[in-house]
């Protein structure tokens, strides 16, 4: 049973009108209308005023017996992309902490003092150098990989 079927079933059965329900729900009567015909689903907090309205589980509400319905789908659609948007935000901070170390590496560099011991020995921080360009690299690879599948998905989401 879809999900605009089920909440139509429940406020029938409670002999509640579009207009009472939305009232309770503290929604309009259209957000009510537009559940109910599949135009538009529920967010989570309203899932649960609904369930304790009607003394029904939200197993029961979201899933609709054994088959998946559109609220479930609508659900493992949000967490998927709530998950993707966590993974980019990790991933550019990591790539712009790298760039960050990189430049910062070359700075130390630049502004280090160089000087001869009194036997003879040259003391330099050279390896801040390589450091520095392994840093700044490994950050453009992280750019450049989460912004090409940032891409791929937005492909992905315009052909489907």
């Amino acid at each position: 049973m879809e999900f605009g079927d089920k909440i139509k079933e429940l406020r029938t059965k409670n002999q509640l009108t579009q207009e009472k329900f939305a009232i309770r729900l503290n929604v309009t009567r259209q957000a009510v209308s537009n559940w109910e015909n599949d135009r538009n689903l529920p967010d989570l907090e309203m899932l649960i005023l609904i369930s304790s309205i009607f003394y029904i589980s939200l197993d029961d509400l979201i899933l609709g017996g054994n088959n998946v319905n559109n609220m479930t789908e609508k659900l493992i659609k949000d967490g998927s992309q709530i998950r993707q948007a966590k993974l980019n935000m990790v991933t550019t901070l990591i790539g712009a902490f790298l760039l960050f170390f990189g430049f910062a590496c070359f700075f130390i560099k630049a502004n280090s003092v160089e000087y001869v011991d009194a036997s003879g020995i040259l003391h330099e921080n050279f390896y801040l150098l390589p450091i520095g360009f392994l840093f700044i690299f490994a950050g453009m690879v992280v750019f450049l990989v989460t912004g090409i599948k940032f891409l791929i998905a937005i492909i992905r989401k315009k052909t489907a």
